[in-house]
């Protein structure tokens, strides 16, 4: 089960239940094995998350590998066909919580810098990890926690590669070279309760809300560009009433979301959606949650490299997406570092029976080798 030096990495990850915000030691094993191979340990510890900033050479530029080691609960065990924490092996597949979300990464990109170094131990510039165990959580203590720290004392990332699952059909199809931001509105509406019999005594902030809803589900935001979508309104929760039938409520509660392109920024939502709202006439309170804004790598040495490491592995021509969620990248690409995502086949995760391919995980190191190679090879 363990003749892949990344399987058995993974295997190690995956058997410690590592749920959001825990770390289970993680981050101990990997600090261990980075420190064997001459990196500078500094842990993190921001509240109740555990952070891991590791760094070999003190010139850039800086390359650095970003991910975390914690994971979404596993769901109900009696439906995983193995416990989500005792990784199996089947049928050349990894089975576990996290094997493609992202502990397989974390794997490759320990074998790859072991590799790497050994290979190439003068090698010119720094290599860096930055982990953390708050991704798959509120996002609060983790990433961005290290990136002020780093920004303060004026350490700077010139290349990073995050290890989130990015690929579609085969290991390396797809890479995202760009996220779209994400800002949540919370929308409190109020009316009047009453009998709904007397709708004259009351108002209903149901009734009142209806048509504003529907203008904004309806807006066209932004046509989108060349490297992203256009934005994307949804409404998750709604909800209104006491469940009896003959009051009318009160209040309304509505949540609605934007996925945003680089066509927009969180102010002009914001302004945009207040107006629709006053348009309306609504008695309202309006709170806002940026949980990031969009980035974009659209060219650049570490997206040369990314694409010349995985066709000379797979042979394939990588095609680039910005499609998707978020990712830690968000808090790392303000810096003004060039930020990428490659990983596994994304097809299970955060499912039960969440799986990888093994030989997958061999190729993502050789191509995290081949980056590496690429960037800091003088």
């Amino acid at each position: 089960m363990t003749d892949s030096p990344v399987l058995a990495l993974a295997c190690d990850l995956i058997a410690r239940p590592s749920v959001t915000p825990e770390d289970a030691g993680c981050q101990q094993m990997m600090a261990e094995h980075l420190a064997r191979l001459g990196f500078v340990i500094e842990p993190m510890v921001f509240h109740d998350t555990t952070n891991l900033w590791a760094r070999r050479g003190t010139d850039g530029p800086l390359f650095c590998f970003a991910g975390h080691t914690d994971v979404v609960p596993p769901g109900p065990l009696d439906k995983w066909d193995t416990p989500p924490f005792e990784p199996q092996v089947r049928d050349g597949m990894l089975f576990g919580r996290g094997a493609a979300d992202m502990k397989g990464s974390l794997a490759a990109m320990l074998v790859a810098v072991e590799r790497f170094v050994t290979e190439q131990p003068d090698h010119p510039g720094s290599i860096a990890f930055l982990i953390t165990s708050d991704e798959e959580g509120p996002f609060i203590n983790g990433t961005p926690k290290v990136v002020e720290t780093l920004e303060a004392r004026n350490e700077k990332i010139t290349w990073c590669l995050v290890g989130e699952p990015s690929s579609t059909a085969q290991v390396g199809d797809v890479v995202k070279n760009g996220r779209r931001g994400s800002i949540t509105g919370d929308l409190l509406i109020k009316g009047i309760q009453g009998h709904v019999a007397y709708p004259h005594l009351g108002r209903n902030p149901i009734h009142q809300a209806a048509p504003a809803l529907a203008e904004l589900a309806s807006t066209c935001w932004d046509e989108g560009n060349a490297f992203f979508p256009p934005t994307s309104f949804q409404i998750p929760n709604i909800s209104g009433g006491t469940g009896a039938s003959n009051v009318i409520p009160g209040e309304l509660k509505v949540q609605f979301n934007f996925r945003f392109s680089t066509e927009l920024t969180d102010e002009t939502i914001k302004t945009r959606v207040q107006e629709i709202l006053e348009r309306h006439g609504l008695e309202y309170e309006l709170t806002w949650t940026l949980s990031g804004h969009p980035f974009l790598t659209a060219q650049g040495a570490l997206l040369d490299a990314t694409v010349e490491a995985i066709e000379e592995v797979t042979g394939i021509r990588t095609e680039l997406s910005t499609s998707g969620g978020t990712s830690d990248g968000r808090f790392i690409a303000p810096t003004g570092a060039q930020v990428l995502e490659l990983g596994p086949v994304n097809a299970t995760i955060h499912k039960l029976n969440e799986c990888v391919r093994v030989a997958d995980l061999d190729s993502l190191a050789l191509m995290y080798q081949g980056i590496l190679r690429r960037l800091l090879v003088a």
